[in-house]
């Protein structure tokens, strides 16, 4: 069996020969000297034990680096079933941070909107409904960091109650549960907390961990106690983002319009993309010639936590395309070009697979 010299392997692994006997030791593994073989197999335990505390240094290091970067603000999206009240909620918060704005003002459908409070910024994502939420996470893209589920006090747990749940578990979101609606007289709050513990969430107030707070989207009841849990929960997860780091961001709906072209609602996650930069979003490239945020302002750049209408993309990209700072546009074509003939190949593979139908036999 093959053997290693200990200062050979201390040069392999980029060590002192001193450190690399001070690990044997600890290890129990027996040498005479820094000039001693070692066994292949004590050899490689010997990286395999290395790589490890590299990587865990490397992991640590990574965590100090992301604590020093700026908070950013948590991304949330509404979802539940169909009449629970999703819709009246996002249109409550909608019209309360329009108020708090001078005059009203012209505001933009971008996708997502920021609810500013005293606590902290909270941006809301706004597509329709979530199945575009399902959509987004279904290409990979992870847009949320919690999932408000509305279910309603007078109705309780429906099935797509419990779709939004798994959808949102499988995102990788944090949950919150409102029960809406206790402004009716039929509400009762204590039998979805009851179907709620059924399956498995117990409230905080029962000793659980589950996060529960009453609402009503229709007066606005509670819905200051869940912004503040949503701000407690994000100041918890401690949500950062580096606005220096290489531009990426996601693609939460995009549309051709008659005026203007093509128009992307993007989300961004990391960095700072500027107006005049080239991006890839999938298969569609562009540069970016303009950005509007919800507030119908221009923006010249557009860091984690924004979400801005983008124009300048040659063709539409699809939600929950991952975008993708480039340095040109030749960089931005070639991406684009390699991505179409990646995804011709696959159609083309699963054709071949495909069992073939008699007509086709019969040609």
């Amino acid at each position: 069996m093959a053997k290693v010299r200990i200062y050979q392997l201390a040069k392999e692994l980029g060590m002192e020969t001193q450190e690399l006997l001070e690990l044997l030791d600890q290890m129990g593994v027996a040498y005479k000297s820094h000039a001693s073989t070692l066994e292949e197999k004590d050899a490689e335990a010997v990286r395999e034990l290395v790589k490890e505390q590299r990587g865990l240094q490397e992991k640590l290091a990574e965590e100090e680096r992301r604590k020093s970067l700026p908070r950013r603000p948590p991304v949330v999206v509404i979802m539940g079933h169909v009449d629970h009240g999703k819709t009246t909620l996002l249109d409550y918060l909608r019209k309360s941070r329009i108020a708090e704005k001078e005059g009203g003002g012209i505001t933009q459908h971008v996708g997502a909107f920021e609810v500013k409070t005293p606590q902290g910024t909270v941006v809301f994502i706004d597509t329709p409904g979530h199945e575009a939420f399902t959509t987004i996470r279904q290409r990979g893209a992870k847009v949320a960091d919690i999932a408000v589920i509305v279910i309603a006090a007078d109705d309780g747990i429906m099935p797509q109650t419990e779709e939004a749940i798994a959808h949102a578990k499988a995102a990788g979101a944090k949950l919150i549960f409102a029960i809406n609606k206790i402004d009716l007289p039929q509400a009762d709050p204590e039998k979805v907390k009851r179907q709620l513990m059924e399956r498995g969430f117990v409230p905080e107030e029962y000793g659980g961990d589950a996060i529960v707070i009453p609402i009503s989207a229709k007066t606005g009841q509670g819905v200051q106690d869940l912004l503040e849990m949503i701000l407690l929960l994000a100041e918890l997860e401690d949500y950062r983002a580096d606005p220096n780091a290489e531009p990426r961001g996601v693609i939460l709906e995009s549309k051709l319009d008659k005026q203007a072209g093509i128009i992307a609602n993007m989300l961004v996650q990391e960095g700072t993309f500027r107006v005049g930069d080239y991006v890839v979003a999938g298969e569609a490239y562009g540069r970016i010639r303009a950005m509007m945020d919800a507030d119908g302002n221009q923006r010249k750049e557009a860091g984690p936590g924004s979400a801005v209408q983008v124009l300048g993309f040659q063709e539409l990209p699809h939600a929950g395309d991952v975008v993708e700072w480039v340095p040109d546009l030749e960089a931005a074509k070639e991406i684009a070009e390699e991505r179409k003939e990646e995804r011709k190949a696959r159609e083309e593979e699963e054709k071949a697979r495909r069992p073939r139908t008699m007509a086709e036999l019969l040609r």
